[in-house]
């Protein structure tokens, strides 16, 4: 499939840290931090953000609104998104294509999450939950799994299916899952953005509380507060801006839906989407003109939408980074981890990173550029760069939500990538190393990057 539209970049990123749920921050103020950060890695002020789309599952109406304006009060399209889990990314796939099209130069994507303690929950009691023929089917299907009915919260209990239907299938037990789990939390010590920081070894995992069967706790993602936020903008912005030291390309992004196999399929796996997932994976890829294990070998870096282990082991079969049916056989190998053949979740990923709904897509992105920046310090995964094309290897980022919305992007340096040491950068810009640096925004930060157009009334509440 040839490329639709103009070529699309990402040129500013950043984040807060994704912390426990207690309310300590208000989404206004996560959102500020993230876009003011974002801001200044790109070197740009708000008045020169045409569109901005913004997501995020628990918060009232016109939250993107409320965050955004207090950076200014310009007069643009502000879009609030929600599409679960798959959030955050929504938010970019929607400001991309506004690029890709030449309908503007730049926009924004931000996304936040103030969250409640423990498991999702539906928001509405009155009325009946979108997942709810999700979860009927899902605890149908347990009868023809080996080990029988399941018990638990609804999300941990659907991807837990999902992964004993592939043991049943296929081989692999609790072990892989414990670790891939274990190879995140012993990423994420790295990541000063992580919502936990514990290292937790095979066995820590293993010897958890069992939340379903087979997972334990150390094998589900959190709940969390947090924000994340992305800037994008066309090869002419680029330019026009000597951004050519720190431009990212978004070489190809996918959002895609379920298909009627999620629930004629009969399959836990599908349930919770095996193959809307591998839909979307092939569309990114084919657009990019990589075809099969071609493509799937080019790509150095992934950040994995690993919300229970579970989904991780599952996805690197649906994604086509493994050979079918052989998922485990990759996770004992070591090849999703530095030193093998992809470095999945360098991060840390959803279960130690934290899972603020909103943010979570985005700050996969954010990981994502700055690895094809080679900023990302610590976390750094190696030889990307380490082939005969001096745009390296390909960064991939998975994001799924039941209900379902998937979303799959791919990243590369573009072939004007350039160090160019005299240049300022987003790190100048920013102060410190704000890849694997994390520091709160100051007034003056705000002061740098909000538009012309701002209100003082709004400006005097902002939380710093």
């Amino acid at each position: 499939m040839a490329p639709k539209g103009q070529r699309t970049f990402i040129i500013g990123v950043g984040c807060t840290a994704f912390i426990k749920p207690r309310g300590q921050r208000s989404t206004e103020e996560m959102g500020l931090e993230a876009a003011t950060k974002a801001l200044l890695d790109a070197g740009i002020t708000y008045d020169e953000v045409e569109t901005a789309y913004v997501g995020y599952c628990f918060a009232d109406s016109t939250s993107g609104q409320r965050a955004l304006y207090q950076l200014g009060m310009t007069g643009i399209p502000i879009t609030n998104v929600n599409n679960n889990c798959s959030t955050g990314s929504t938010a970019l796939v929607n400001a991309a294509n506004l690029v890709k099209a030449g309908l503007v130069n730049c926009a924004l994507a931000l996304g936040f999450e103030r969250m409640a303690r423990g498991s999702l929950a539906a928001v509405f009691p009155d009325r009946e939950p979108p997942m709810k023929p999700f979860n009927d089917l899902a605890i149908e299907l347990e009868d023809q799994l080996s080990t029988g009915k399941n018990h638990g919260p609804n999300a941990p209990r659907l991807f837990g299916n999902g992964a004993q239907e592939y043991f049943d299938k296929y081989g692999g037990n609790i072990k892989h899952l414990a670790q891939i789990a274990s190879k995140n939390h012993k990423h994420s010590v790295n990541n000063p953005y992580s919502q936990f920081r514990d290292g937790w070894s095979v066995e820590q995992v293993l010897a958890a509380p069992e939340i379903c069967k087979p997972l334990t706790k150390f094998m589900c993602s959190p709940t969390s507060d947090g924000a994340a936020c992305c800037i994008l903008a066309s090869e002419e912005f680029v330019r026009a801006h000597g951004l050519e030291n720190q431009a990212i390309e978004l070489v190809a992004t996918a959002l895609a839906t379920d298909e009627p196999v999620t629930f004629e399929g009969r399959s836990p796996m599908e349930v919770v989407g095996f193959t809307m997932s591998r839909n979307a994976a092939d569309k990114v890829f084919d657009e990019a003109g990589l075809h099969g294990r071609e493509g799937r070998d080019q790509v150095g870096v992934v950040e994995l939408h690993d919300c229970f282990a579970a989904n991780e082991l599952l996805m690197y079969d649906a994604l086509r980074f493994s050979e079918p049916g052989q998922a485990h056989k990759l996770v004992e190998r070591g090849d999703n981890t530095y030193g093998g053949k992809f470095v999945v979740n360098p991060s840390g990923g959803l279960e130690a990173k934290g899972h603020p709904l909103g943010a979570t897509g985005l700050g996969m992105h954010f990981y994502i550029t700055m690895q094809l920046r080679e900023w990302a310090g610590p976390m750094q995964a190696p030889g990307l760069f380490d082939i005969a094309d001096k745009r390296g290897k390909y960064g991939f980022v998975h994001n799924i939500g039941l209900g379902g919305a998937v979303v799959c992007s791919l990243l590369r340096r573009p072939e004007f990538y350039s160090k160019d040491a005299d240049r300022p950068d987003g790190r100048t810009r920013v102060g410190y190393n704000h890849a694997h640096e994390c520091r709160p925004i100051t007034r003056a930060d705000v002061d740098k990057v909000k538009s012309r157009k701002n209100s003082p009334y709004i400006l005097e509440r902002a939380k710093l």
